[in-house]
């Protein structure tokens, strides 16, 4: 899950509802990715592979707080990964092409055997997917994962900050480019985000479902963070 510190509790976020987010500020993206659909469908099932783990709340004795994305173990993460890929295999291959591309740049560098293996079998994945493209195809992937990487983390500004409120949280903290060009977030109230220069096709709703666990991890609760981007 994603998760925003309280002073007293944890929010979280399901993965997989915070894709179905970062799917909205693709489809009100001025100048969308090609193929559009098969992208689309990528940026909305990019974290598919979270449905399962994050099914329950797992607390982390040694931070005693939630596991997150960021240190949830390794070896379920990597199993849990393959499932997701072998599901969006079967159902669109580019989004698959795509996911996986993006979940071994989350690992390349990483020193864990599970890891490593893990990128190992999905590049020869991507080599398999990569013989059935168009050439068109093949030649947006990259700025077609840097779009997915792009509205990820737009989607991930808002599940990390409480709206309203100042600051680039982990893990984007240097703010948001795409194209050659910055795009600055800003809260023009408690509910309504808009960036500058302006990307989108027209003012969009959002709506973030949440659960919230006390630091004595009791059930606060939960409820859907009903938001605003504006132009």
């Amino acid at each position: 899950m994603i998760s925003r510190e309280r002073p007293n509790s944890f929010v979280l976020v399901k993965q997989h509802e915070h894709a179905q987010v970062s799917a909205e500020f693709a489809r009100h993206w001025k100048r969308g990715p090609f193929p559009r659909e098969s992208t689309l469908y990528a940026i909305a099932n990019h974290d598919v592979s979270w449905q399962r783990p994050d099914e329950r709340v797992i607390w982390n004795e040694e931070r005693d707080r939630p596991y997150s994305f960021v240190d949830y173990p390794s070896e379920p993460k990597a199993q849990a990964y393959k499932e997701g890929l072998d599901r969006l295999e079967a159902e669109d291959l580019y989004a698959a092409y795509l996911c996986s591309l993006h979940y071994t740049t989350l690992m390349q560098d990483s020193e864990k055997e599970v890891e490593a293996r893990f990128v190992a079998a999905e590049s020869e994945r991507q080599e398999r997917l990569l013989v059935g493209m168009s050439p068109e195809e093949s030649e947006n992937a990259e700025r077609n994962l840097r779009f997915l990487k792009l509205c990820d983390g737009l989607s991930l500004f808002l599940c990390l900050n409480e709206p309203g409120g100042s600051g680039y949280p982990p893990p984007y903290p240097d703010g948001f480019a795409f194209d050659g060009e910055k795009y600055v977030p800003e809260w023009t109230d408690r509910r309504t985000l808009r960036f500058e220069p302006n990307p989108f096709s027209k003012p969009f709703e959002v709506s973030l479902p949440y659960v919230e666990v006390g630091k004595d991890r009791r059930s606060l609760g939960g409820g859907f963070a009903e938001l605003r981007i504006s132009c």
